[in-house]
């Protein structure tokens, strides 16, 4: 059952507050003149948060929601468009700000539709990665963290729309125990 122990803590408040800040200086450094963030609902909210307060000069905001869960927790593979843009992106150097990278179909779909509307750059930031669960290639500029192929919530990621409140990265206490932790990717 979801939700009878608190999740174990895969990757503690401080740790991830670190890791954001140095993602938004070298953010900051490709994006000198400015950077339009498109976050992906609903889990990249909190990440993206955290990471709009550390970059200086202009930013501006967006965001667009798909879904390839439904209910379940693994994907369908089937990406949906939930909800679009409200701005255009002719000309804008755009990063995609998404909450985590698993099979890569998500995001393909996401580069391919916000690169075809003409933005001047468009790069991709995610707090955490799966390269374990990857059935497509894609592309990702800046990684929080890659983590192991685990069912994780907090910090935005939930389970049945429950634990987006929790400051850490977690694990259900129903999974298996954790071999290996994260390991955050070198500059």
């Amino acid at each position: 059952m979801i939700g009878a122990r608190p999740p174990e803590i895969l990757i503690p408040a401080d740790a991830i507050a670190k890791r954001v800040g140095d993602m938004a200086s070298d953010i900051q450094r490709d994006y000198p003149d400015g950077v339009h963030l498109v976050a992906v609902l609903k889990g990249a909210f909190v990440f993206l948060s955290d990471l709009v307060r550390r970059l200086d000069g202009v930013v501006s905001l967006d965001f667009i929601a798909v879904s390839s869960y439904a209910q379940g927790t693994t994907s369908s593979g089937e990406v949906r468009l939930l909800k679009d843009l409200d701005t255009a992106l002719d000309g804008k150097s755009v990063l995609i700000v998404e909450d985590i990278v698993d099979t890569g179909l998500t995001l393909t779909y996401l580069q391919e539709i916000l690169r075809a509307r003409g933005p001047k750059v468009l790069r991709t930031a995610c707090l955490l990665s799966k390269p374990a669960r990857r059935q497509v290639s894609v592309r990702i500029d800046y990684v929080g963290f890659t983590i192991d192929n685990r069912f994780v919530v907090g910090y935005g990621l939930d389970a049945a729309e429950r634990y987006r409140n929790l400051p850490y990265i977690g694990v259900l206490s129903d999974e298996q125990p954790r071999t290996s932790g994260p390991r955050p990717l070198e500059p």
